[in-house]
């Protein structure tokens, strides 16, 4: 460790490093709720790096990570450590790299308006700066306070305002980034040349160090409107969540908390004696109510307690599912939008319950994410899990999670970041120790075993319901084991990626994918049956407004077709109407096969930036140029590493071709929401830097990951 830091010093005269006791201490993990099960035990560290480093430069970067390539050192990106998948867990060999002296704003510009920031602002000081010039980037993960830009890119992070603002991917515009070889490389977002932005976002730290990022602003909100409804049934909530998406709305937040999170939510806002500051907040930070002991004993048989809150008489006791909703804009907008949520809302059942809880868990936001600690210091655990999918499975997902969790701890969920074809499930438990393993492995161990086998469970059900994995948290090291569950042999396309950007390998190994020998031994799951293809060339999922689509389909005839069912594709300049004297009207003139209009970019349809919530395409089934097969389940946003159709969609066919795709229809009697404009160059030239990554990219998934 000392002759690493010596050498580093010579070669980087000036880069602040340490390898002190503390620091490499303090560096070795980030905030993985199994993570805080060692600590507890006495083992704060079972992984610390040999040394840490704070570049102040992307140069300084460049130079640090061609020194590490040459001499085959492992890097391992570091913002502020507050992810909760095992992205950080380094070995005793591998140098953290801290980008949190990288914190400048480097440019803002009012008229696009968009910002060029670097990857290690910190959250909040970031959004004061930009509220200070009279901009929001409508970014606000429950993380703010202590995670960074270049961590919401590397995650591929959720802000409680996906509703208006949709996630990072949506405000990416451009990432400064530095390869595995050192090379400084600008990634620009376009539409008929390919993309890479959509490959690094989500890469959790695999492909490239990220220096900057330009993103897409907001003028500041004028004003909020607030409203909450109960419905009888969490289904019913979720029915409601749905129509208002689906009918052009775009609530900045819409939560929908089951009963039993519900009732919680409720007593704590009506409880006068509670202090004001410890008011509002999740179900995670009202376990504290309980004493320690009292918590454990509740613990030790989780699954006859859920089994009762299921129930009907359970759900009516606890007064029904709560959802809370805000929309933010301007003063008339919000007012507009309140109204048309009211009729909505009511319309499916639901009953007014006024502001105060949507003001309330406004007020209390970020509350829950400091508020665990104690339930671990009283013998318990406390964690969540994120998945997603979309409408017509979602009870699917809900159920079966909720099940396979509910049988080794306390289970409590939430509905949040919802869009036109779907939703993320935000489960939150609490477990303690197997009674029967405490003797033999003592309390903490057992903890340990009762986590795991409760991950485990959940995992394969949002597999086997078809759902994705992660929708905003990442993957990390915690659901690596799983991925190929959902991701196929799309973890041979990711691996690929990783040698292309960073052929020796040396940034964040072990992280995001299984360990080769590991998935080399998973079984890849098929589709579940309402997924399997027919012979028809338009399989539509109402519920959903999703259509899969034979890639060798007609625009023309597939608009054709969703037109009768008062759907359409929403393409600019499409014409189907034919022309016939006859009383039938002809059939629509041939246009182009939708694979061909993919692959080049999707030329006519809607501009991405004027709906952040909403997206072109759901998932894809696609053939490789080397003739391997890959699947790209439908999900309405997913966490799970780098975007694969970014392979495809304006990429030509270079890295092979799309055989189905499940597009995003509209409802034609709807109105397309539309956010404020966003002024930038929709399809610039491709950059040197980039043109050698595209080239890289063909050779390696032509080659393997060698």
């Amino acid at each position: 460790m000392v002759d690493l830091a010596r050498e580093l010093a010579g070669v980087l005269p000036g880069l602040r490093t340490s390898s002190d006791e503390a620091d490499r201490v303090a560096y070795a993990r980030d905030l993985w709720p199994r993570h805080h099960l060692a600590v507890r035990a006495g083992e704060p560290a079972g992984h610390r790096p040999a040394t840490i480093v704070w570049p102040s430069s992307t140069e300084e970067v460049a130079r640090l990570v061609r020194w590490a390539s040459g001499r085959g050192v492992p890097l391992v990106p570091f913002g502020a450590g507050s992810g909760v998948c095992a992205g950080i867990a380094p070995r005793e060999d591998v140098v953290v790299v801290d980008l949190k002296r990288l914190s400048r704003i480097r440019r803002l510009d009012p008229e696009a308006p968009c910002v060029e920031v670097e990857a290690g602002a910190m959250g909040v000081p970031f959004e004061q700066a930009l509220g200070r010039a009279g901009f929001t980037l409508g970014h606000f993960p429950s993380s703010i306070l202590c995670s960074t830009v270049g961590g919401w890119v590397a995650a591929r992070s959720a802000g409680q305002c996906s509703g208006a603002y949709g996630k990072i991917e949506d405000m990416v515009s451009a990432l400064e980034c530095v390869t595995g070889q050192g090379e400084v490389v600008l990634l620009k977002r376009r539409t008929s040349r390919p993309d890479l932005v959509p490959l690094v976002i989500g890469s959790e730290g695999t492909l490239a160090v990220v220096t900057s990022a330009e993103l897409r602003l907001h003028p500041s909100p004028a004003g909020r409107t607030f409203g909450a409804w109960s419905f009888p049934t969490t289904e019913e909530g979720w029915g409601a969540m749905r129509a208002l998406f689906q009918a052009g709305l775009r609530p900045a937040v819409a939560r929908l908390y089951d009963p039993f999170d519900a009732m919680l939510a409720r007593h704590a806002g009506a409880k006068k004696s509670t202090p004001e500051g410890k008011r509002g907040g999740d179900a995670l930070a009202r376990a504290r109510t309980f004493s320690g002991a009292a918590l454990r004993a509740v613990l030790r048989r989780p699954g006859a307690l859920n089994e009762l809150l299921r129930s009907r008489l359970a759900t009516r006791a606890l007064g029904g599912a709560l959802l809370v909703v805000i929309f933010e804009g301007s003063e008339e907008g919000t007012r507009h939008g309140l109204d048309q949520a009211r009729a909505l809302c009511e319309s499916a059942g639901g009953v007014q319950e006024g502001e105060a809880p949507a003001r309330r868990w406004l007020a209390h936001r970020y509350a829950v994410s400091y508020r665990q600690a104690p339930v671990f210091a009283d013998g318990a655990f406390v964690d969540t899990m994120e998945v997603a999918a979309r409408w017509s499975q979602l009870g699917e997902l809900y159920e079966g999670v909720r099940r396979a969790l509910g049988e080794h701890v306390f289970v409590m969920a939430h509905f949040s970041h919802a869009y036109p074809d779907g939703c993320c499930i935000y489960f939150s438990f609490v477990g303690s120790a197997d009674p029967g393993l405490v003797r033999q492995l003592g309390w903490d161990a057992a903890c340990a075993v009762t986590y795991d086998r409760a991950w485990r469970a959940a995992l394969a059900a949002a597999v086997e319901a078809g759902g994705t994995l992660a929708h905003h948290h990442g993957v990390g090291r915690s659901k690596a084991p799983r991925l190929r569950a959902e991701l196929g042999h799309g973890i041979e396309v990711v691996r690929s990626l990783m040698h292309a950007f960073d052929p020796a390998g040396i940034l964040n190994p072990g992280n995001l994918l299984p360990s080769p020998s590991s998935a080399a031994s998973e079984v890849v799951a098929p589709a579940s049956p309402r997924d399997t293809f027919t012979a028809l060339p338009l399989h539509l999922d109402r519920e959903s407004l999703l259509a899969r689509i034979d890639t060798r389909t007609d625009l023309a005839l597939a608009e054709s077709e969703l037109r009768g069912s008062g759907l359409t594709l929403d393409i600019t300049d499409l014409d189907i109407t034919g022309q016939s004297s006859s009383a039938s009207p002809a059939p629509p003139a041939p246009s182009m096969a939708l694979g061909a209009w993919l692959a080049g970019g999707a030329p006519g349809a809607r501009d991405r930036w004027l709906d952040p919530a909403d997206q072109l395409l759901a998932g894809l089934d696609a053939t490789l140029a080397d003739g391997r097969s890959l699947v790209v389940r439908p999900a309405p946003r997913r966490a799970v590493g780098p975007d694969l159709t970014a392979l495809f969609v304006g990429a030509g066919d270079r890295f092979g071709r799309i055989e189905s795709a499940w597009m995003r229809v509209h409802r034609r009697d709807v109105t397309r929401p539309t956010a404020p404009a966003f002024e930038h160059d929709r399809d610039p030239p491709l950059s040197d830097g980039e043109q050698s990554l595209l080239d890289a990219i063909a050779r390696s998934l032509a080659g393997g990951p060698g």
